[in-house]
């Protein structure tokens, strides 16, 4: 089991940039593949970025890719999310999640097992 708590959300304004980071607890935390999801009042939860076990592949939601980096520090039992040039289209709760299930680099918010308690992020125009 792990246990996930994000940080680094808040207030920006468009073009600007913030970084979320997802801290893990317990000692297997490479055992998971590591997944960013976000949220909107009245909408489902949707994928955004996920990295592997080891961190040497990632996967990206169309809506961000080239814009948001996932990476992991299986060191610090941490895993990041560098948001650049945000829209007010990403304005959303974000959350991490773990997967212990799969190898794969997995979209479906209900393949994942472990959810943290979500971050704000809110982009003015």
């Amino acid at each position: 089991q792990v246990q996930l708590v994000e940080s680094g959300g808040g207030l920006v304004q468009a073009g600007d940039s913030l970084r979320l980071s997802c801290a893990a607890s317990g000692r297997t935390f490479s055992s998971y593949t590591m997944g960013w999801f976000r949220q909107t009042p009245g909408k489902e939860r949707e994928f955004v970025a996920a990295v592997s076990r080891s961190g040497a592949a990632t996967s990206y939601s169309d809506s961000v890719k080239g814009r948001f980096t996932i990476s992991r520090d299986n060191a610090k039992n941490t895993v990041y999310l560098q948001m650049n040039s945000l829209k007010p289209e990403d304005t959303a709760v974000y959350y991490c999640a773990a997967d212990g299930a799969s190898w794969s680099l997995r979209v479906g918010a209900n393949e994942y097992q472990y959810w943290g308690p979500g971050t704000q992020v809110t982009v003015s125009s």
